[in-house]
């Protein structure tokens, strides 16, 4: 699989709520390719698909692996986790991120 032009934001990040608890972020990622930029979660996190499909993810170590969305099965992840993320599907992909701030 082929890297895609990682060097502007193309996925479509909507924050929905935001207070001192938390912060939920609608991202949408509407062709194959998007992407969100390189960032590291400064917060544990929450992930929840809405559509499935797969996303490509560029590590710091150079590493690039490609992990699966089941829609509605949410996943946790400590912070610190440092990537890009990229839609490696033919069509969008959509997820809801829940920050514990």
């Amino acid at each position: 699989m082929s890297c895609p032009d990682t060097s502007k934001e193309t996925a479509n990040g909507t924050v929905l709520i935001e207070n001192d608890r938390v912060r939920v972020t609608e991202w949408r990622f509407p062709a194959k390719g998007d992407n969100t930029g390189w960032h590291v979660h400064e917060h544990d996190y929450l992930v929840v698909p809405l559509s499935e499909g797969h996303l490509m993810l560029h590590e710091p170590e150079g590493t690039t692996r490609v992990v699966e969305l089941c829609r509605e099965a949410p996943y946790f992840r400590k912070k610190g986790v440092h990537h890009d993320v990229v839609n490696a599907s033919n069509f969008e992909i959509v997820f809801i991120e829940v920050e514990f701030l």
